[in-house]
């Protein structure tokens, strides 16, 4: 997908129907879902859609406690988020702080400022208003 330049709605459909028709998304496709979205392409909004699922799956959901974000999971997610400085990526931490049902304060605090100064949030916003 990265070397095509594009994620598709059907890549998107086959990824579900057989990648990660299990369930299950490891740190190792975590990190890999990250890769796709640090190549900055123009992809369909079905993968949006399907990366923040599988980031918050696993953040929130696959690990145990499940619905609670560790310091350690909160540092790895801010990181990966931080490498791509995309509307994806910061979707991600956003729903994985919707979703989950304790976080740490200061990863809470990351993730407000992150909003306020990304480049791309504030015209995502006026378009989604208008």
């Amino acid at each position: 997908m990265v070397l095509g330049r594009r994620v598709t709605a059907q890549d998107v459909a086959w990824l579900r129907r057989e990648v990660f028709a299990d369930g299950e998304v490891t740190r190792e496709a975590a990190d890999e879902l990250f890769a796709v979205a640090r190549a900055r392409m123009n992809n369909a909004p079905e993968w949006t859609e399907l990366f923040v699922e599988l980031i918050t799956d696993h953040v929130v959901w696959q690990t145990r406690p499940t619905g609670v974000v560790s310091d350690e999971q909160a540092e790895w997610l801010l990181e990966r988020a931080d490498e791509c400085r995309s509307l994806e990526a910061l979707a991600a931490l956003v729903n994985v702080l919707a979703e989950a049902h304790r976080a740490p304060q200061w990863f809470v605090a990351a993730v407000r400022a992150r909003a306020a100064g990304w480049p791309g949030v504030n015209e995502a916003l006026r378009a989604a208003a208008g």
